[in-house]
């Protein structure tokens, strides 16, 4: 079915052209903000006395640094940052041989990626505290990161797909996560993905994978893939309660334009809902239906007990076409350009948020089954019915703003919709539809988060702006400004800004939840009688040296406050050297560093009980210091060594000691 164009060439380029200058202002900012803003108590609320703990956790996506920022509500303070998908010096994370491994893909070792969107692991749809989910949204990748160690557990990569912005949100026991293509691109063998540009209608198409955590281990695997039409998905969850069972994405550019996508993908009024019955894709997945077609991809796994990366290499993958199988995908028209794909806390309700459009429209999923019992449906795009808008709406939210992206909620039967162009965020009712409160960001917002507000269980308390513009709220570093949050209450009838707090990267979406669901989980060190890396020294009387050809082997310890063997000689010009390291020590928080002069790689980070290894290879002769990069007791400066280099010809042979003064010598 072709939808007919409502809008002229000219009047969507005027209309688009509006749009981008609306976009292009720093939101609608009031005067006086950095005076006027924060009232009445406000400091009282999030002051977190010393010593004392924050309430919730706030993991939030580190946006083009490719990883992970932890912070504490109410008070913003940054915890940490998780290394996720790009390399890290602070913690040797894809420098160490043994992490380079999670960073692998069909395209070699990838050192960045592009995070947008985190995701907490559920139990019957409320978050557990038990993993967080992240993608990479450039060489398109879902990570999980361990709340027990803070640390990524596993990365898949995602074959046939470009772009990989609508995921990853998870099924109410996290049986599967998803990523959808925010690039449709042709797929198939080289002859099948090297055809002209313009024939995007006929060879290019888009695809959602379901991605299973195993749940004891984490190890990821693809379960199937559903080929879609040609275009742009942008973001999506799953149903609950009701609608468990299915899963919603937002798509945009139904014009499938592959030129000047800001006018030419903005032609049509409406674009569309894609509704996924998962449980059917599962269940002809488990009949054996679909096919099996190429698409070699890395699922990378960290395991603990070898403090090592394992990569398992598929060369293939379970796709479904829709064609094949009716009932699994069905359209629903979203007006316009939509981005935000959100449910709400009982699953009836489905809002949808056209950037372009100036209303909210929220979906039945009642009514969306009553029109596919009915086959209530205006036509089919590329195959796929189109339910008719009127039959599966529950109804519109009038005039709410300017450029609705995201809603969050609370328990309350309440929705928080973020608005880019009108800088604001916009309380309204789920059931009546009326706008019950509106609170001004600084300055443009693009998600927000309420703790488990995409969930059955919203904790509400907060709602907490991410903002791409931050001009007068903080000190100026020169051309580009912090990266920002705001924390507001919503506790009342009235939402109130709290507090501003500067977010590294660029902060996409977040997660918010209660700190007493992730503390218990805490890993405080790593038992050193379950170290099963190959080149552990589980004491320093386990420590040695190996020549094996070129490569010398260095079976290394370290406890405060030294490294044993601290000296060593023997090594030549041409010589590949690898520092096995084991830290000794079993105490919380206790860990130590590795650097060496010259190498061409950052430090090794070493937790209590943990192997790691770094590779240097020296490039002149003589004596070469190393010493511990993580200050750890009062003699942490006295904590070093040296190595002795000599020419590639030199006979002195290898040795590795730790020398006692009392040593004689």
């Amino acid at each position: 079915m072709k939808r007919p164009l409502l809008l002229t060439g000219t009047a969507s380029g005027v209309i688009a052209c509006a749009f981008v200058l609306l976009n292009s202002l720093p939101g609608c900012r009031p005067s006086g903000t950095t005076k006027s803003v924060v009232t009445g108590d406000a400091a009282s609320k999030v002051y977190v006395k010393p010593g004392t703990h924050d309430e919730f956790y706030n993991l939030v996506s580190g946006g083009f640094s490719g990883q992970l920022a932890v912070y504490g509500l109410p008070s913003g303070r940054l915890l940490r940052e998780v290394p996720v998908f790009s390399v890290d010096p602070e913690s040797g994370y894809g420098y160490s041989e043994e992490s380079k491994g999670m960073l692998t893909t069909s395209h070699g070792f990838i050192p960045w990626d592009d995070s947008h969107h985190p995701e907490l692991s559920q139990t019957d749809g409320i978050p557990d505290g038990k993993w967080c989910f992240i993608n990479g949204n450039n060489t398109p990748r879902i990570a999980l990161v361990d709340l027990g160690t803070f640390r990524t557990g596993s990365i898949i990569e995602i074959p046939n797909s470009a772009g990989n912005h609508s995921s990853p949100f998870t099924t109410g026991n996290s049986e599967y996560v998803v990523a959808g293509t925010r690039f449709s691109v042709p797929m198939g063998d080289d002859a099948s993905r090297d055809v002209p540009i313009k024939t995007y209608k006929e060879n290019f198409k888009g695809n959602v994978s379901f991605i299973h955590p195993e749940p004891e281990t984490g190890k990821m695997s693809i379960a199937f893939q559903i080929v879609t039409p040609g275009v742009n998905f942008d973001l999506s969850h799953a149903g609950k309660g009701p609608s468990e069972g299915w899963f919603f994405f937002s798509c945009y550019n139904t014009e499938q334009a592959y030129s000047l996508l800001e006018v030419n993908a903005s032609q049509r009024d409406k674009d569309f809902i894609m509704a996924v019955n998962w449980k059917l894709a599962e269940q002809l997945a488990k009949d054996g239906k679909g096919k099996r077609v190429p698409g070699k991809h890395h699922s990378n796994w960290w395991n603990e007990r070898t403090h090592s990366s394992e990569t398992t290499v598929y060369e293939d993958v379970l796709q479904l076409d829709p064609k094949d199988h009716p009932g699994l995908l069905y359209f629903m028209p979203c007006p316009k350009s939509p981005h935000g794909c959100d449910v709400d806390p009982t699953g009836k309700y489905i809002v949808g948020s056209g950037k372009l459009a100036a209303l909210i429209p929220v979906f039945s999923f009642e009514k969306m089954q009553k029109a596919i019992a009915a086959n209530d449906v205006e036509g089919d795009f590329a195959g796929i019915p189109v339910l008719k808008y009127e039959s599966v709406l529950h109804g519109e939210v009038k005039k709410p703003g300017l450029g609705p992206l995201h809603t969050e909620f609370d328990a309350n039967g309440n929705a928080y919709t973020s608005f880019f162009v009108s800088s604001e965020i916009v309380k309204w009712n789920v059931e009546k539809l009326e706008v019950v409160d509106r609170v001004p960001t600084y300055y443009s917002i693009g998600h927000l988060c309420v703790p488990g507000g995409d969930s059955k269980k919203p904790w509400g308390k907060y709602v907490i702006a991410y903002n791409k513009i931050t001009k007068d709220r903080y000190l100026p570093t020169g051309p580009e400004l912090t990266q920002s949050a705001q924390l507001y209450s919503i506790d009342g009838d009235k939402m109130e800004l709290l507090l501003d707090f500067p977010t590294t990267g660029e902060p996409h979406y977040a997660q918010a939840i209660p700190a007493e669901l992730v503390k218990p989980r805490e890993v405080k060190f790593f038992k050193i009688e379950e170290n099963e890396h190959p080149f552990a020294a589980k004491g320093e009387k386990e420590t040695k040296i190996e020549r094996r050809g070129k490569e010398v082997h260095v079976w290394m310890t370290t406890i405060r406050s030294h490294f044993a063997p601290d000296n060593i000689e023997g090594v030549k010009l041409g010589d590949e050297v690898y520092f096995h390291i084991t830290n000794l020590e079993q105490d919380w928080d206790v860990p130590h560093g590795f650097a060496i002069k010259g190498a061409a790689n950052a430090e090794l980070l070493l937790m209590p009980g943990e192997t790691q290894t770094l590779k240097w290879v020296p490039t002149r002769v003589g004596v070469t210091p190393m010493y511990c990069t993580d200050f750890c007791s009062a003699l942490h400066q006295e904590m070093q060594g040296y190595v002795r280099v000599s020419p590639a010809n030199s006979n002195v042979p290898l040795t590795a000691l730790t020398v006692s003064v009392d040593a004689e010598m």
